[in-house]
């Protein structure tokens, strides 16, 4: 038990760099706190003594803002940052080394008793702060929730998945940069593919547009009438691409 909670703590210290001492995290991090008596709830719940590990669950609530059910499985070096409002779902599966920030759910949308309803987490997963991941399917390793997204479907392995509902953002190479930390599920240089295909349409109309008026002008100079658009009713592609950013 004292290794694992060397471990616990030695790795909130690498996530978090307002963690200062093994002390400090010890005393004040409510996330450890939940981790260590949600592992005395479940050794109850998987004993048999349900009630005892219910009300233990009960208690680690009301110290800590943080809902595990005794039934859930939580892996090694798990660090809820923050935690309040974190809630984690009886069938629930969170792997080694993952990161849940406040104000997540891992929840179910089945009221069907013994089925697995909740979401399993493999290793190295990041949930932003109020994302809400919901069903009983697998969020790959090293994949990312970003902050707020509503996950409904699996996210495969090294992926980010953002907005609501969530779309994937991007699959990183996970050779080189998927095991890399990042705090709430933000990806550095992370281009959205619906940004991205806005873009492309914006930058293809301009295009046209342009074409468009040397067609008009070389119509002009060949002595034909072509009657032109006012410039309120060109395309502003600086703007629109503005608005998509």
């Amino acid at each position: 038990m004292f290794s694992k909670l060397r471990e616990d703590i030695h790795s909130i210290i690498e996530r978090d760099p307002a963690a200062r001492n093994g002390w400090e995290v010890l005393t004040c991090y409510p996330g450890l706190h939940a981790i260590v008596m949600h592992s005395w709830a479940h050794a109850c719940w998987t004993a048999g003594f349900k009630w005892l590990g219910r009300f233990i669950s009960y208690i680690a609530r009301i110290i800590t803002g943080i809902e595990i059910h005794p039934g859930a499985t939580i892996g090694r070096r798990v660090f809820i940052d923050h935690g309040f409002g974190v809630v984690i779902g009886e069938t629930a599966v969170v792997g080694d080394d993952c990161t849940i920030y406040q104000g997540v759910t891992l929840g179910g949308t089945t009221l069907v008793a013994g089925t697995k309803r909740h979401p399993t987490l493999e290793r190295g997963v990041i949930v932003g702060a109020g994302a809400q991941v919901l069903g009983g399917f697998t969020v790959g390793e090293y994949a990312k929730v970003g902050s707020n997204a509503v996950v409904i479907k699996p996210v495969p392995a090294g992926a980010t998945a953002v907005g609501n509902p969530a779309h994937i953002l991007r699959k990183e190479d996970q050779s080189r940069s998927a095991h890399l930390f990042a705090a709430y599920g933000v990806t550095p240089n992370g281009d959205d593919p619906l940004s991205k295909a806005l873009r492309g349409l914006i930058d293809h109309a301009a295009r046209q547009d342009e074409q468009l008026e040397r067609l008009c002008a070389t119509i002009k100079a060949a002595g034909i009438s072509c009657s032109t658009l006012s410039e309120s009713d060109k395309l502003d592609q600086a703007q629109l691409n503005r608005l998509v950013e």
